[in-house]
């Protein structure tokens, strides 16, 4: 809201100076205002868009009229810190650049502390709460394989245990991934925490741990769609959508 603030403030501030102007020059106060705000829609149509601004279609449009299109925290709180930025807040008595760049910094660190803490909550609930229960519903398929295997003639057990076996592979695949990229994210996350200096650490934390989210998600997806509903800990998607 400050920023938000201040920048409508900055602006109403130029608006006037601008009508102001025209009303030393003889031209009435309406008529002031009037050539001022046609003046402003006709500057921004370059820039306004009415469609999904969230869409794809918005970002080819920006690109193509060169608009910036930052899709990191890291980067886009770097604005917050550009000359425009610090001149605007200087000049509104709204915040010195030494209390703009302060924020910067909290803003930074706020940012790495919210991916450390959100890859530990991650980490320890696929590792010590999925993965086991993943393991023990595997357990229970490989036990009932090997009891078709002694039950059933061999036609019969490779055409009926075919099936169980590949959802064995399938979640052993899965739990491999789940493990591997956990560790892969705790070692980045050592790396990143050596680092000195908010930014660099923000961007490290950004760049190199944030990525592995998604990989472990996606794992985890997987199998939650394969474990046995009464075994899987946690509400499933359709649980969610659909609460009895």
């Amino acid at each position: 809201m400050i920023i938000l603030n201040t920048i409508l403030a900055d602006q109403l501030k130029q608006f006037k100076k601008e009508v102001d102007e025209l009303i030393r020059n003889n031209v009435k106060k309406n008529e002031a205002i009037f050539r001022i705000l046609k003046k402003y829609i006709k500057a921004s149509k370059n820039i306004r868009f009415e469609g999904n601004s969230y869409g794809e279609e918005w970002i080819k449009e920006a690109e193509k009229i060169g608009l910036s299109n930052v899709k990191s925290t890291p980067l886009a709180l770097g604005a917050f810190i550009s000359k425009k930025s610090l001149d605007v807040f200087a000049n509104n008595h709204v915040l010195s650049n030494r209390e703009v760049e302060a924020r910067y910094d909290i803003f930074l660190e706020n940012y790495t502390k919210k991916i450390q803490i959100e890859s530990r909550v991650m980490g320890d609930m696929a590792r010590n709460h999925l993965v086991p229960v993943a393991i023990k519903y595997q357990n229970t398929l490989i036990n009932n394989v090997l009891g078709l295997k002694e039950l059933l003639d061999e036609d019969s057990y490779n055409r009926l245990a075919a099936n169980q076996i590949q959802l064995i592979r399938e979640i052993s695949e899965h739990i491999g991934q789940i493990q591997t990229n956990i560790d892969l994210m705790l070692d980045e996350r050592r790396k990143a925490n050596r680092i000195e200096g908010e930014k660099q650490k923000a961007l490290a934390y950004n760049e190199k741990v944030l990525p592995y989210f998604n990989l472990i998600r996606r794992h985890v997806d997987k199998l939650e769609l394969k474990v046995d509903d009464e075994l899987w800990p946690l509400p499933k998607y359709r649980e969610l959508l659909f609460l009895r």
